[in-house]
């Protein structure tokens, strides 16, 4: 086997080690190291890696069908997708909409833009905020709000404006115009540095939504299935979203994105308005399926909030970390200096990723199901880090 790049398009900057094997919160490479992964795959492994209950379900799901066209119905997307509304709905009964599947979280937030403008009648502007990150394709790109992204593309498809993060009285004032279809929020920043906002903001955002007649679109791509200590971020402040999309761990490593919508919003879509090839095929059900009943059985929330906790604590009481921003298991290390690149670099030498996503900030989304131990010997490989790079050696 090679590992000569040569032949894969240059999108990513190359890659400082080469991984060949996962077992939970562990990672090995080529030359056979141990690591500790404090980043999931950005959110997605959040049962760990080789998850056996999940590596059994895609075996058995591979060796008996793989997949199926759209065109024909398979056993296993009915029964996520009352999963997920039920989750949704807080856990206990359906909440009462429907999803649409698909690959990635970019796909969901399309199916949410499009279903914005398909209930909008002549509405069509989509708002998000300033710093947001929504996904790769032209119409997500275009809602992210980090113009260095959008540069290199421009111009970027029109009907979209982004206002300040945790500012309803901007939100307010986009709105009034009339032309406003959807508003699309993270209810947690993470590509834009764990960015946790005023506890009146969601409630706020929901209530100028209902009345200004524009959906509300959570985008719970990294925030969703537990990561925060709740099924979705959201329901923290008890709203009712009109639309809510997934991806990430919805799969535990299987590309698997969904986009739920209440049922009255759902409506506006009928058949050929929307589609994905391998959206729903049997195969990522049966990863989805299998990743949510363990999430369930292992109380991943619950689990998400006591780890949590201790890795919040751990980090405040480091050197040199001045803030620790986030919720659950999704949170961030703010430095007191621009120092985040090189402590991450220290900190993957001697076996633990972590990921600056800022001069001064490092992001950690390890497993839901991190032990304690694990979580105390990340901290302590990241305290000698900090202290290695504060020290400039």
């Amino acid at each position: 086997m090679t590992n000569d790049r040569s032949a894969l398009m240059r999108t990513y900057a190359e890659p400082p080690v080469t991984f060949v094997r996962g077992e939970g919160t562990l990672l090995f490479d080529d030359r056979g190291r141990r690591y500790l992964d404090f980043i999931c795959g950005l959110a997605v492994t959040s049962l760990g890696h080789a998850h056996p209950v999940v590596a059994e379900a895609i075996a058995a799901q591979a060796a008996t069908l793989s997949h199926v066209s759209n065109l024909y119905g398979n056993e296993l997307a009915p029964e996520v997708a009352a999963t997920l509304d039920r989750l949704v709905g807080g856990g206990a009964e359906r909440a009462g909409g429907q999803v649409f599947f698909c690959n990635s979280g970019a796909e969901a937030n399309e199916c949410a833009l499009k279903l914005a403008r398909a209930a909008g009648d002549d509405r069509y502007v989509v708002l998000s905020t300033d710093g947001s990150f929504h996904g790769r394709s032209l119409a997500t790109l275009a809602a992210t709000g980090q113009p260095a992204k959008q540069a290199p593309f421009a111009p970027m498809p029109s009907g979209f404006q982004q206002v300040p993060y945790d500012d309803l009285r901007s939100l307010e004032r986009a709105l009034d115009d009339g032309a406003v279809a959807g508003v699309l929020v993270e209810p947690i920043q993470g590509e834009g540095g764990v960015i946790v906002p005023s506890s009146d903001y969601l409630a706020g955002v929901r209530q100028l939504c209902t009345d200004h007649g524009a959906l509300l679109l959570l985008d719970e791509i990294q925030t969703g299935l537990g990561r925060t200590g709740h099924w979705f971020a959201f329901q923290a402040q008890g709203l009712r979203p009109d639309v809510v999309t997934m991806a990430k761990a919805l799969g535990n490593g299987m590309p698997v994105g969904a986009c739920w919508a209440s049922a009255e919003v759902a409506a506006a879509f009928g058949p050929g308005s929307h589609g994905s090839t391998f959206g729903g095929q049997p195969l990522a059900m049966a990863a989805a399926r299998a990743t949510l009943a363990v999430m369930e059985a292992e109380d991943v929330c619950g689990r998400a909030r006591r780890a949590g906790a201790r890795l919040a604590a751990g980090l405040a009481a480091l050197p040199s970390v001045g803030a620790v921003r986030g919720a659950g298991l999704l949170l961030a290390a703010v430095l007191d200096g621009p120092e985040a690149a090189e402590v991450s670099r220290r900190a993957l030498a001697s076996g633990l990723l972590v990921n600056a996503i800022g001069s001064d900030v490092i992001r950690l989304a390890p497993p839901l199901l991190v032990s304690d131990d694990q979580v105390d010997e990340a901290l302590a490989i990241l305290a000698a880090a900090i202290d290695g790079a504060g020290d400039g050696a």
